[in-house]
């Protein structure tokens, strides 16, 4: 990704490195590590005994070793090294001790030198070291004889028995079962004579009210007479006694009287309604004598038959009882017909128990032979692993005997020849010895492996940066926008704007600043109100007319030119 935005995306991507660059200056660097461990591993040794000398060339002419990279075509240097050994100082203690051991040493050389000789006039005789050794173990001693692989016939076991005879399966015939019965004892009786209808209402429609009415009535035209001759008696008493009309004496007194005009009339309704009741009881003790008659026919048509379907039970039992009792008998001649079969079958069962008992002791018999016989054969092969067991003994005690005697002759053949050894060992002359110099080396700097990180990081900053800006890129062309479409982006159409960032946008003559919003689409375009980033087609179009589209006045996003402008790889 090229000329994003500096503080989105940093530089461009990272260039990968030379592989050529990368392994010269790997290899530099371990032709100096090994050129430095060399140095530092090459000590010179100052001893009583000598010194060691080493001396190093850099030079073509005194000895370095001239080495071509054949990646590379880089030529290198490399130093060759000299080592001086020297005794110890003429005059020193320790060389007059030195050279005395190298003369000890070179008697002992003219010993062996004349000890060597006899050494060559024993090779030269050949003695015979078996002469006089105890014999070898006899092979033959520890034959025994073959083991018993068989033994002797016991009979054959008893497979089969016979004579028992066979179970009885049948018997005779007892008849068949009834399973019905001859005669027709009548069908029962499910319906008898109708008794009529229940009486469910009684009186007229009006339950008695009109007849009430003309109690209520009656009354009332006596009472009500009356009772205006007693309303006028206490007008005229109260008169009589100066109490004026609406005074509270009056108001109290013609309450009095309201209130037993009121009982006699409430007295009128009750008797109208005993009345009405007095009538009601008697129409329900009719309706109610009705009843009992038509309950009285229907229990009288239903005893009737209930005693034909009696009869017609009974005549049903007496035809079941005659073919139960046929059933009985043909089971009971069923019954002693099995019995006499399962007498004949336990008699069979029985002899063939004894005829198997019989077999059986038989085999158990035989078994018990073969065992013995068995046991037997055992016994006598474990006689013959024990016999086999103590002659192996002697054998391997007189072999062991004879190996001795050879093993003592060989001691004494050998002897002069260790002799010899010790003296030739001895007389050897000896070089100076030398402290083992520690080794140091010098780690070799992985070049190319640093280098070959550093790239891998730059790269994988490089990744995140372009992921960051695409996913920046998808925010700005918010409302559902993808790159080769058009995104409504008219600041006319959103609401609730707020300015979140700056973006640089590539035009005419350089980079300009393009401002980030957050903010929501109208209602009538986006009723979900969801808070959105991007550009407003306005500042677009200031830094690039042809990145903006005119639609029906509405301003939308090239999307395509938007990316370009923003330079998205």
């Amino acid at each position: 990704m090229s000329g994003l935005v500096d503080w989105i995306t940093g530089d461009d991507a990272p260039t990968p490195p030379n592989p050529i660059a990368t392994a010269a200056g790997q290899t530099s660097t371990n032709v100096a590590s090994g050129v430095a461990n060399a140095f530092l591993n090459q000590a010179n040794q100052v001893t009583p005994q000598g010194n060691l000398t080493y001396s190093a060339s850099t030079s073509p002419e005194t000895g370095s070793y001239s080495w071509n990279d054949p990646v590379t075509g880089v030529t290198y240097q490399i130093p060759r090294f000299t080592v001086t050994q020297s005794g110890p100082a003429v005059g020193t203690p320790e060389h007059e001790v030195y050279w005395r051991n190298q003369a000890s040493k070179y008697n002992l050389a003219e010993a062996s030198k004349t000890a060597s000789f006899r050494l060559m006039e024993m090779l030269g005789q050949r003695p015979d070291m078996l002469a006089g050794a105890p014999p070898a173990g006899d092979i033959n001693s520890l034959n025994v004889g073959d083991p018993r692989t068989w033994y002797g016939d016991v009979g054959g076991q008893q497979r089969s028995i016979d004579g028992y005879g066979q179970q009885q399966t049948g018997f005779g015939d007892t008849g068949w079962q009834q399973t019905g019965w001859f005669g027709d004892t009548g069908q029962q009786q499910t319906g008898f004579g109708d008794a009529g209808n229940i009486t469910r209402g009684y009186g007229p429609a009006d339950n008695f009210s009109a007849d009430r009415g003309r109690v209520e009535e009656a009354l009332y035209g006596r009472l009500n007479p009356q009772l205006e001759k007693d309303r006028a008696r206490v007008e005229q008493q109260l008169a009589d006694q100066g109490i004026r009309y609406g005074s509270p004496a009056y108001k109290q007194a013609m309450d009095d009287y309201n209130r037993q005009s009121t009982d006699a009339r409430l007295a009128v309704t009750a008797a109208g309604g005993q009345e009405q009741q007095r009538m009601m009881d008697m129409a329900a003790q009719e309706a109610g004598f009705q009843n009992a008659a038509q309950q009285q026919a229907y229990l009288q048509a239903q005893g009737r038959g209930t005693f034909a379907n009696t009869a017609q039970q009974k005549a049903y039992e007496q035809a079941l009882g005659r073919g139960q009792f046929a059933n009985q008998a043909q089971q009971t001649l069923f019954e002693q017909l099995r019995a006499r079969g399962a007498f004949a079958n336990e008699a069979q069962a029985q002899q063939y128990a004894q005829t198997l008992g019989a077999g059986q002791f038989a085999n158990q018999a035989q078994t018990q032979a073969y065992q013995q016989e068995a046991l037997r054969a055992q016994f006598q092969n474990a006689g013959l692993a024990q016999q086999l067991s103590q002659n192996q003994t002697a054998f391997n005690a007189q072999n062991a005997l004879r190996n001795q005697y050879i093993a003592e002759q060989n001691y004494a053949r050998n002897q002069p020849f260790n002799e010899i050894n010790a003296v030739m060992a001895g007389g050897q002359l000896s070089a100076p010895s030398w402290v083992g110099t520690p080794t140091s080396n010098i780690a070799t700097t992985d070049v190319a492996g640093l280098i070959n990180n550093r790239f891998s990081q730059d790269m994988g900053i490089y990744q995140q940066n372009s992921a960051n800006m695409n996913a920046l890129i998808g925010g700005i062309l918010g409302a559902g926008g993808k790159i080769g479409a058009a995104a409504l982006s008219d600041r006319r159409e959103k609401e609730n704007i707020e300015r979140v960032g700056t973006v640089f946008a590539a035009g005419d003559d350089g980079k300009k600043p393009l401002p980030v919003y957050e903010f929501e689409y109208k209602k009538d375009i986006d009723p979900s109100g969801t808070r959105r980033v991007g550009p407003m087609a306005q500042d677009v179009e200031k830094i690039d007319r042809d990145a903006v589209i005119n639609r029906g006045g509405r301003k939308y996003l090239n999307t395509t030119k938007l990316g370009s402008i923003l330079k998205v790889a």
